[in-house]
């Protein structure tokens, strides 16, 4: 259902390119559209590690006119999970050797923002045969940049 209104909202814009839809699903089971992106969102993330084709490359694909990349996942599972600005994030480079050195199988990407709580300033993803497993070990690896 969701991939059903998501593809009809692609169809009625008449969109080219990455179009990211956020649904919310309300207690009596209706969804309701609360964002839509017209680009790469940070919500398809992921895909950077856990897609053959990511959603950056996939949008030039698709504005260039390009044949698209394929959209299978490189794992069982990926998991991302965003870091987020605190009131001492100032040191969150410093940090990342600590998160690498714990968890050898994550990938982790700071953006470059000057930190603020509650915003976000990067994103660790996890590859993984099993979901609680990659579910562990990225929010084991975002805890390190927490305050």
């Amino acid at each position: 259902m969701a991939a059903d209104i998501a593809q009809q909202i692609a169809v009625g814009l008449d969109v080219t390119g990455v179009l990211a839809v956020e649904l919310f699903e309300t207690t009596d089971e209706r969804l309701l559209v609360n964002e839509l992106a017209m680009r790469p969102h940070n919500s398809g993330h992921w895909t950077i590690e856990g897609s053959v084709t990511s959603q950056f490359e996939q949008h030039l694909r698709a504005v260039l006119d390009l044949p698209l990349g394929s959209t299978a996942m490189r794992g069982e599972w990926a998991v991302m999970v965003n870091i987020l600005g605190g009131p001492s994030s100032d040191s969150l480079a410093e940090r990342l050797p600590h998160a690498l050195a714990h968890h050898a199988d994550v990938k982790v990407h700071l953006y470059g923002k000057q930190p603020r709580p509650g915003r976000k300033v990067g994103h660790v993803t996890v590859l993984a045969d099993i979901l609680e497993d990659a579910v562990a070990q990225a929010r084991g690896a975002a805890a390190f940049f927490q305050d």
